[in-house]
């Protein structure tokens, strides 16, 4: 994004630092001299593990710290246009917030408001702001959902948050952010749960609207391929401080700073098919994984299989009419022992909607799933009780997904607790321990409540409280995409490490194709609630054969265009 601009500043931070105080008055600094600027109508891209300051960073200029608890430290600046943020009341705030600046948070799930529709979300800052009528706001926002990729806009406009897939929620947090066309905006983690085509559909839209308006952007991310793609230049942080800044080119092709490198060369590492082996145990042999996978024609290989499963959702349209959702049509698909098959596609594909099916929280209109034979969808919750210890799911939103009133120790030895695993309370928390460290956090996590992590590392408690059953089939919906890539590989890695010792099998749903590549088997497209195509790994990715499939390849961030 190359643009002839000036090279003036919109934003600058100087030493910015934030202080939280915890209960029984310490204080800690996740935040420590951090300095940085945008350039007028430029992208700078902030990137780092979570948990190293990014979103606070972007907090702060926004004005949306907890003031009580979380506090913007002395000697800190943040200067809009020459004007200094730190010190402005509410008020001149609000008047900078949604019109000058804006914000793409990352979590748009918690973000919309459940009991207001999407046209009057949209619409409210386009009448408060830009003194539009009501029928003016609400034409604007149909305008604004199909400039995002939201299907059927005229119909969605009138949807509530809850209707609607977690990658559309987060569609309609851009429209709303874009409506008043500000001049900086701040997208944190903006195409996180997105899949590959309308990743591609945002950056164009925030490409052809920085060139139009000459729109300055501060786009937080831990996807390299994007960064390569949207980036002027970069920010790398860890820890709360910078850790190296420059062009996009210093930074991703001559990096300094030995964190710098260790993230590049993982995300070059999702870009390759790890080798894997298999303990046998039956025969206690070592087997390499491509002789291992199971021929997928036998029933003694089949460890799971779907047949014909339907999600119909009624959407009731007045007193009289009825409109059919078919979410889910007709998907079949057979997971082997050991076997990881990764489910991409859209999101409103039905890829959620199915895992929800086979776990049983969400009631299959039609069909049927086999569990080593076993049919599980018409038996009694009590003698299913015993199935969902060997089959657990990893849901995308850990926000929603971790009990907020629960300490993470109690999170993760509850399980444990239910299905009768570990001598003693003692044995359980060691075995939370052991996989809180697997997954990247210290013992340290264990007396602290979600509220306090970063989204990346309560996606990390999430996969550690359902490895504590250590389950036979794990199903991952959209697991890593809150991490970065450094993280990322951490995780993938354990994921498979299990599935070498315990034939584990996974179904691994994620809008990455790059991370299904490295994890997956084979590869099932869906879309529209059907499956598209379905083939091994190395077939898909080499030659594709429906061209849905085909264009979501095409739309991927690669590593080899970023020279480009």
């Amino acid at each position: 994004m190359n643009h002839n601009v000036s090279d003036k500043e919109i934003l600058r931070i100087e030493n910015l630092s934030i202080n939280i105080v915890e209960s029984g008055g310490r204080i800690v600094s996740p935040v420590r001299g951090v300095s940085f600027s945008v350039p007028e109508g430029r992208v700078t891209a902030i990137v780092g593990e979570s948990g190293s300051g990014k979103t606070l960073t972007a907090l702060a200029v926004m004005g949306l710290l907890f003031k009580g608890q979380i506090r913007v430290s002395t000697g800190s600046n943040i200067y809009f246009r020459d004007r200094n943020l730190v010190g402005l009341s509410e008020q001149e705030m609000c008047s900078l917030r949604g019109k000058e600046i804006a914000m793409i948070f990352q979590d748009a799930g918690a973000c919309l408001n459940p009991v207001l529709s999407i046209g009057k979300q949209i619409a409210e800052p386009l009448m408060q702001h830009l003194g539009l009528s009501r029928q003016e706001a609400y034409s604007r926002a149909i305008e604004l959902l199909y400039e995002v990729g939201i299907p059927t806009p005229a119909m969605k406009v009138k949807a509530y948050p809850h209707e609607l897939s977690g990658g559309q929620q987060q569609r309609v947090m851009i429209a709303m952010a874009i409506s008043c066309k500000p001049k900086l905006l701040i997208a944190d983690e903006p195409t996180s749960a997105l899949d590959v085509t309308v990743q591609r559909q945002i950056l164009d839209l925030i490409a052809r609207l920085q060139k139009e308006l000459t729109l300055s952007i501060v786009f937080i991310t831990h996807d390299l391929g994007v960064v390569a793609e949207i980036a002027d230049q970069v920010v790398v942080m860890r820890q709360g401080i910078i850790k190296e800044q420059g062009s996009k080119d210093e930074v991703l092709f001559s990096p300094k700073d030995l964190y710098t490198q260790d993230l590049i060369a993982s995300r070059a590492r999702l870009g390759e098919k790890r080798k894997s082996v298999y303990l046998d145990r039956s025969e206690n042999k070592v087997l390499a994984r491509d002789i291992m996978l199971p021929p997928l024609n036998h029933a003694k290989d089949i460890l799971l299989e779907a047949k014909g499963l339907r999600k119909d959702y009624y959407i009731r349209l007045g007193f009289q009419r009825k409109h059919i959702l078919q979410a889910v049509r007709g998907v079949s698909f057979v997971l082997g022992r050991g076997e990881t098959l990764g489910i991409v596609g859209e999101s409103g594909s039905g890829k959620t909607t199915l895992a929800m099916m086979l776990v049983r929280l969400t009631n299959a209109t039609a069909g049927s799933v086999f569990l080593e034979g076993q049919e599980v969808l018409g038996i009694s919750p009590a003698n299913f009780r015993p199935i969902r210890r060997r089959l657990q799911i990893v849901f995308q939103n850990p926000y929603a997904s971790l009990n907020p009133r629960w300490r993470i120790r109690q999170t993760l030895t509850e399980p444990m607790m239910l299905h009768s695993l570990g001598a003693d309370e003692s044995e359980r928390e060691e075995r939370a321990i052991r996989l809180l460290e697997k997954v990247g956090l210290s013992r340290g996590a264990l007396d602290k409540y979600p509220h306090q992590f970063s989204g990346g590392e309560r996606q990390r408690i999430a996969i550690a409280r359902c490895l504590t059953l250590e389950p036979e089939i794990l199903i991952c919906d959209e697991c890593v995409s809150a991490l970065d890539a450094s993280v990322q590989v951490q995780v993938l890695d354990l994921l498979r490490d299990l599935q070498d010792d315990f034939g584990m099998s996974y179904l691994f749903i994620s809008h990455d194709l790059t991370v299904v590549r490295h994890v997956a088997d084979r590869v099932m497209v869906m879309r529209n609630g059907e499956v598209v195509e379905t083939a091994k790994t190395e077939t898909f990715y080499a030659s594709p054969e429906h061209p849905y499939s085909k264009q979501l390849l095409s739309a991927m961030p690669r590593v080899e265009r970023w020279r480009q």
